[in-house]
């Protein structure tokens, strides 16, 4: 019966002109008008929200493959299929690269699960920032697979509070300051176009990913995100990415945020160090006499 249904699936699609289910998309009506309830004269965005979007493992386009360790892991290890977020600036679908940058790029994705703590020089040199349990960066920590909480009051300030290792960072709203130093989330200040929430983001590390495909910045990476709420339940997002030392022009990714509403829904923990202790330090361990 199966065979059948998929079989049937294939005879339908051939018989749609190329690009067709692609314009019927594009095409589709949009949301009715959404007014947002307001705090303090600006939608309220208080809640627990998360992507359903397999871009943590890459941001463009992907099958389904077997992940670094297969012989150990199995299906375990292995990352879904998934379609691009990327929705201007791409090349062919791909994140426009500078040359001398897609080098890299590869190079992170061979070494995407190793570690070596063995040097201050070499600590960050490979391996998955999340794979060693650092926190994700920006916007990397809103389309990871774990829901995160927007804390918003009256105030100058927004908190998201991540559930991926108890990561927080805070939005300055309408601050100038610049960042005092540099970061692993950056530093955020915020603004309202209207109903979007816009936060520019500065002031990064250089060692967080955007994936696990080895999609990576400098420390000159520069994140415009926009929040938009569409409906009761979900919100666009956006967010505009450059830094000129890796890339050749700016680029956007954007997607939906659902919220969540299971009954008594709560944001977790998923602290992580622990599971990654043996992994960075266990050849450090001091080895009983024989």
């Amino acid at each position: 019966m199966r065979d059948l249904f998929q079989a049937a699936v294939v005879i339908l699609l051939a018989a749609v002109p190329a690009g067709a289910q692609n314009q019927k998309l594009a095409n589709a009506p949009a949301f009715p008008p959404y007014k947002a309830p307001r705090l303090a004269g600006h939608p309220d965005l208080n809640g627990i929200w998360q992507a359903f979007v397999t871009a943590n493992w890459d941001l463009a386009d992907h099958e389904a493959q077997a992940g670094p360790h297969p012989e150990i892991m199995g299906a375990y290890g292995a990352g879904p299929a998934g379609q691009s977020i990327i929705i201007e600036g791409a090349e062919n679908g791909q994140i426009p690269y500078l040359p001398s940058a897609l080098a890299k790029k590869k190079e992170n994705f061979e070494k995407r699960a190793t570690a070596d703590v063995s040097s201050d020089e070499t600590w960050h040199a490979a391996g998955d920032p999340e794979f060693k349990c650092y926190m994700p960066g920006v916007p990397r920590a809103t389309y990871m697979p774990f829901p995160f909480r927007i804390v918003q009051g009256s105030g100058p300030y927004i908190l998201i509070a991540y559930e991926f290792a108890s990561t927080t960072r805070t939005i300055r709203m309408d601050s100038k300051e610049d960042a005092p130093t540099l970061s692993w989330m950056g530093w955020s200040r915020g603004h309202w176009e209207r109903d979007t929430l816009v936060v520019d983001v500065t002031g990064f590390r250089e060692e967080t990913w955007f994936d696990r495909a080895g999609d990576y910045h400098s420390d000159e990476l520069h994140v415009i995100e926009r929040y938009t709420p569409a409906s009761p339940y979900h919100m666009m997002y956006e967010a505009t990415i450059e830094d000129p030392k890796v890339f050749s022009r700016p680029w956007k990714i954007g997607f939906p945020l659902y919220r969540r509403l299971e009954r008594d829904m709560q944001l977790l923990e998923f602290k992580c160090v622990p599971f990654t202790e043996e992994l960075l330090f266990g050849r450090f361990r001091k080895q009983q006499a024989p």
